[in-house]
């Protein structure tokens, strides 16, 4: 069970309301659950949930990445915090996106793997290291520059940190995963 009350949508203040539909309005479309993951936490202080979704859907829609590196970065970062929802929901996100089952097990496991592609193995080497030391590389810094570009690399930055926060907010409320669904991660 959640740490905090489950909302009813029918019983939402106006200003949780408008935030609930921005969330529909949006890229997550007319059907996205308003009420589950961070988004069923936030809606607690609708003023934190406004441009905290805001930046979520740039992080999944807008950012100038290819889905499949978001989907990976966001799938390190789920790991690194052992987000148990973040990653069961972005598992099934990535594997649409085309990162390899291989990949997403490796991750989940904590296997050491090298991905085949070296946009991948980029990804993974720069949120590595900044999980690690808090902090990335000149060498790496360059590459990753070089690879996807001022605007990539800073979406990239961006999408682990908002995914740093999702995780956050996840764990400190303890959000569950849908009912018979199994946490993925050891």
């Amino acid at each position: 069970m959640s740490r905090l009350p489950p909302l009813d949508e029918g019983g939402l203040a106006p200003e949780q309301r408008r935030v609930a539909e921005a969330i529909r309005d949006g890229p997550r479309g007319a059907g996205a659950s308003v009420l589950a993951g961070p988004f069923g936490v936030w809606l607690h202080s609708p003023g934190l949930a406004g441009p905290a979704q805001a930046l979520g859907a740039h992080c999944r829609f807008g950012a100038s990445l290819p889905r499949d590196v978001s989907e990976f970065a966001i799938l390190l970062t789920a790991k690194r915090w052992r987000a148990q929802y973040e990653f069961w929901a972005h598992a099934r996100l990535a594997r649409e996106a085309g990162v390899p089952d291989d990949v997403i097990e490796a991750i989940r496991t904590g296997a050491p793997f090298t991905p085949e592609r070296a946009d991948l193995a980029l990804v993974q080497r720069l949120v590595g290291e900044y999980f690690e030391t808090s902090r990335v590389s000149d060498a790496t810094y360059g590459e990753a520059l070089a690879a996807f570009g001022e605007r990539g690399l800073v979406d990239l930055v961006g999408t682990v940190g908002y995914y740093g926060l999702v995780s956050a907010t996840l764990n400190v409320f303890e959000v569950e995963l849908p009912p018979g669904e199994a946490e993925p991660l050891p």
